[in-house]
């Protein structure tokens, strides 16, 4: 693990101080468990949210890495009997794991924050909510591009272009991404989350580029290799590879990037459901949600988070998410099952 740095430490120590009440020295340290993102996501939670909690709760927090779908199956195999607390899965996703009665209601008494969320990131019946604004748009390493002649791309067709070839990463459609490509490329084609033929056949004409279909929503390897020049991709990841150093930029699409809400979730009958509740909370204290977009370019959903110029013009802001496309998720749920099916046969398979 990273060390902490100095702003870090000073938001740490204000959540130990606002996120629960005093520990409780005669009562046995409780092990929370929470299931989220991987890659860059779950290195910002381990130094910039996590050690904090757990010096304020007197707890311990296991963190499980997998995308939203595996986070979802996961509750769904242990659905009798859960061993997960948290969920922290993407917002269309986490439509599907409320219809199957897989997350609980947040307690508003615990969840003392939620009265500062903004409208976007609050759910149908506060199960759940919103933590941090994203885009989904696309990724393309600028160096590969300024020494081949490549234009940067501004839309989602430009991936098809020749100079791509074998040197693209798609996103499967099973993680947000990939299916954030289908609908942007159904909008293309005068289609919609009721007509996605056109998506399609426009994904069709990208994806004879790629090299892979990831499922893991984290391409950093693939780029850092050179084994991938472009993809599909979430800005905050982006913006984590450029801090290393790396050429890479992001591009929301003239199409209309895709708004990318994660969600963090109670999971119904949690073993540690108050704990649960509480961290909840943490998540949205105005110091983790400035500390997550400092370490991890995550947009805030709270009101009234201060970040630093330079800071704003990275991360998806309350201003830019008003601009981004929103998405029917009952639509697309009812009908994804069907489409990873067709994406299986037309695409990745063609």
């Amino acid at each position: 693990m990273k060390p902490v740095t100095p702003i870090v430490g000073l938001m740490l120590a204000t959540l130990a101080l606002s996120s629960c009440a005093a520990p409780n020295p005669s009562a046995a340290p409780g092990t929370l468990v929470v299931a989220g993102y991987g890659g860059s996501y779950e290195e910002a939670f381990k130094q910039s949210v996590i050690p904090g909690f757990e010096k304020s709760c007197s707890c311990r927090v296991t963190y499980i890495s997998g995308s939203s779908t595996d986070t979802v199956a996961k509750l769904k195999a242990q659905k009798s009997a859960p061993q997960i607390d948290v969920a922290l899965i993407d917002d269309g996703v986490q439509n599907q794991a409320v219809q199957a009665g897989l997350l609980a209601e947040l307690d508003p008494e615990t969840v003392t924050n939620l009265a500062n969320v903004i409208d976007l990131a609050r759910l149908p019946g506060d199960v759940g909510v919103g933590f941090s604004l994203n885009a989904t748009g696309i990724a393309y390493n600028t160096d590969y591009y300024a020494k081949n002649g490549l234009p940067a791309p501004i839309r989602l067709a430009d991936l098809a272009h020749a100079g791509l070839k074998g040197k693209l990463v798609m996103p499967s459609i099973t993680q947000t991404y990939g299916l954030g490509a289908l609908l942007i490329a159904a909008k293309v084609g005068g289609g919609s989350e009721r007509e996605v033929d056109p998506g399609f056949a426009g994904v069709k004409k990208v994806a004879a580029n790629a090299v892979t279909f990831d499922t893991t929503a984290d391409v950093s390897n693939y780029f850092l290799q050179g084994q991938a020049v472009a993809s599909v991709w979430g800005n905050s990841r982006v913006q984590m590879l450029a801090k290393k150093g790396f050429p890479v930029e992001f591009v929301y699409p003239e199409e209309g990037a895709l708004p990318l809400i994660a969600t963090v979730n109670v999971v119904n009958k949690a073993p540690h459901a108050d704990l649960a509740q509480k961290f909840v909370n943490t998540l949205l204290e105005p110091a983790a949600q400035k500390a997550m977009a400092e370490s991890n370019f995550n947009g805030p959903t709270v009101k009234g988070v201060e970040l630093d110029p330079a800071l704003a013009d990275k991360v998806v802001g309350q201003d830019r998410a008003a601009e981004l496309r929103k998405l029917d998720w009952a639509v697309i749920n009812e009908n994804r099952s069907a489409w990873t099916d067709r994406w299986n046969k037309e695409i990745e398979t063609s």
